[in-house]
């Protein structure tokens, strides 16, 4: 977007500050375990960059090795942003994210940096590039009681419910989705109106205004990312995560039904540990769940990057993966028009 001689440059461009209308971002997507932090890693030590998480677990503090935060040596080499900025006892929306991200892409481009979100949470990255729209806010009143209903009723019968008031909705949810049974009839509740007719309305927060280049880490052969999921599950067990799920139990003010710890990977330890662990249940076939639970996970995130047909795709399982990362970035970054960091 390259500006016309003799025409006033944009607020802010004649003092080096970029307009968000003209900024450049790198989108880095990909499933869990497909190696975007390593590649932004790789990336973020070849020119002036910024990353800005795209992870709805990321968000929560406290919750660092099932989230696979970047390490405090990372996040001393390349700035980070998006982590840790909400308790596990609050909720972080996709609106919410598209706002924070646009507010600190302009920030970052405004440094002379290049913004670099990196993660695997779709919802997030679909609300930044489309625009998403102005659903309702959580209400905490209205989500306890439906969770307090579905202890004695069960979540398939707040399914049967949902069915009445939206069967749209109901006919893609399974009936033991508790997040999204639980949200649906949220949304109609507060607005009178089913989240299938606010989802095909018009009424939507803009997209981010910034260019963007989209790339998708993706698996040439989904057995290989299916034995990295199980590894790096593996790891975290390893690395303290059965004692970090018992720590933010013994808090005392969450319980299973948060968002946070709805979280793959949380919510099997939180119920093994409820299930009076160890000796209650097995924690091979915890473990086993938590990894089949991620393998969906790892679909999903897969099902919506081929619903985005603007994106690079580079083979994740590649030996040369970053270095094609970085081949992406330098050719977007040359063919954008305007001012930014160079490779």
């Amino acid at each position: 977007m390259s500006r016309r001689r003799g025409t006033k440059p944009p607020d802010g461009a004649e003092h080096g500050h970029q307009p968000v209308s003209t900024a450049r971002a790198i989108l880095l997507l990909g499933p869990t375990a497909s190696g975007k932090s390593a590649a932004a890693m790789a990336l973020a030590s070849r020119m002036p960059a910024e990353i800005i998480s795209v992870d709805s677990a990321q968000v929560y503090r406290g919750m660092d090795i099932g989230t696979a935060k970047p390490t405090p040596a990372e996040r001393a080499q390349v700035p980070h942003h998006l982590i840790d900025i909400v308790a596990p006892t609050d909720s972080y929306s996709a609106g919410r994210f598209a706002q924070d991200a646009t507010r600190l892409i302009g920030e970052i481009c405004a440094r002379g940096r290049l913004p670099l979100l990196v993660g695997g949470t779709m919802l997030y990255a679909r609300a930044l590039l489309s625009g998403i729209h102005d659903l309702p806010g959580a209400n905490q009143e209205i989500r306890a009681r439906l969770e307090a209903e579905a202890r004695t009723l069960g979540w398939p019968a707040l399914h049967a419910r949902l069915a009445a008031a939206d069967p749209v909705t109901a006919a893609r949810l399974a009936p033991t989705d508790a997040q999204r049974i639980q949200r649906a009839l949220e949304v109609f509740e507060l607005s009178g109106r089913a989240l299938s007719q606010w989802h095909a309305g018009e009424e939507k927060r803009p997209a981010s205004p910034a260019q963007y280049l989209v790339i998708a880490l993706e698996p040439s052969r989904r057995a290989v990312l299916h034995e990295r999921i199980a590894q790096r599950f593996a790891e975290m067990i390893a690395a303290g995560l059965i004692a970090e799920v018992r720590a933010l139990r013994a808090r005392g003010d969450l319980h299973a039904q948060l968002p946070a710890m709805r979280c793959v990977g949380y919510r099997q330890v939180w119920e093994w540990l409820e299930a009076g662990a160890p000796d209650g249940a097995p924690r091979d076939e915890m473990i086993a769940r938590a990894v089949a639970a991620t393998r969906q996970l790892a679909k999903r995130q897969l099902t919506w990057l081929r619903a985005m047909p603007e994106r690079r795709v580079i083979d994740c399982l590649a030996a040369d993966v970053a270095q094609q990362v970085i081949a992406s970035v330098a050719e977007f970054m040359g063919q954008s028009a305007g001012p930014g960091p160079r490779l």
